[in-house]
């Protein structure tokens, strides 16, 4: 079920619709979640109807061209259009997935398009990634050594070292598996969700790294990691094919394992 954070004493209210041009042969609707906090109304669903034999065969390409030619005020991001950069996640038939990768034949019906759930909402498709920026922030998602090397000097992985990356490092931040996490809906405050605690697990197996008893002593918390219920929603709608919750399970692993567990 779809949760979203709506203003106080608002209601999801029936918008305007807006036809496609006279004579479009394949029409398909879009009905997508509007809501501006400076015009003081209630959020609606606005329809707008697509000419798909004149649209780019992805989602995305249907979100431009309504802002581009049928009303400019709607708001989203987006940014490289290949599925690299994770800005134009939204929520999608029921899916959080990426706009841009999300072709329009996938779905039968009509397209309902809302912005990542659970998250408060800026406006239109836009939601308040703070905390989740905050969150990734939190586990020092960088190298930490002391090794002195010269600026022409390389720090060297074996390839089965390397290869422990591998599943880690494509995540882009998207936040399509945490805002899928119920527990993350229920303790976003406290519990750092599926695409923090990927990232964090990257660090921790990075053999060039020498933090790992710092890092996993952050990690010991019964809210930041623990509230995992291994879900599996993360997974599930991972984009890019990733899998947060063996991460978890991973993590979770190497801290009962230093407790003699």
């Amino acid at each position: 079920m779809l949760q979203m954070r709506l203003p106080a004493n608002s209601r999801i209210t029936k918008g305007k619709v807006f036809p496609a041009a006279t004579g479009a042969k394949r029409v398909k609707k879009f009905l997508i979640y509007r809501w501006d906090p400076d015009a003081g109304a209630n959020p609606r669903v606005d329809t707008f109807e697509v000419d798909l034999d004149d649209c780019g065969p992805m989602i995305l390409d249907a979100i431009i061209k309504i802002k581009d030619e049928v009303d400019a005020t709607l708001t989203f991001r987006r940014s490289c259009r290949e599925g690299i950069c994770g800005s134009c996640s939204m929520n999608i038939d029921g899916t959080n997935t990426l706009a841009c990768t999300k072709p329009i034949s996938d779905i039968k019906g009509d397209v309902i398009i809302n912005p990542l759930p659970h998250l408060p909402v800026i406006k239109d498709l836009v939601p308040d990634m703070s905390q989740f920026y905050d969150q990734y922030a939190s586990i020092k998602p960088w190298l930490v050594s002391t090794q002195k090397l010269e600026p022409d000097t390389e720090m060297l992985q074996s390839h089965a070292e390397r290869e422990k990356l591998d599943g880690l490092y494509e995540c882009i931040l998207c936040a399509c598996c945490s805002t899928s996490c119920p527990s993350y809906w229920w303790n976003g405050d406290k519990y750092l969700g599926p695409a923090t605690l990927l990232q964090a697990y990257r660090w921790l197996v990075d053999s060039r790294d020498e933090n790992t008893n710092e890092r996993l002593d952050q990690l010991d918390d019964a809210f930041k990691l623990f509230r995992c219920h291994t879900i599996l929603n993360c997974t599930a709608t991972c984009p890019k094919g990733l899998n947060p919750a063996l991460a978890i399970a991973e993590t979770k692993k190497m801290l009962l394992s230093r407790k003699g567990r």
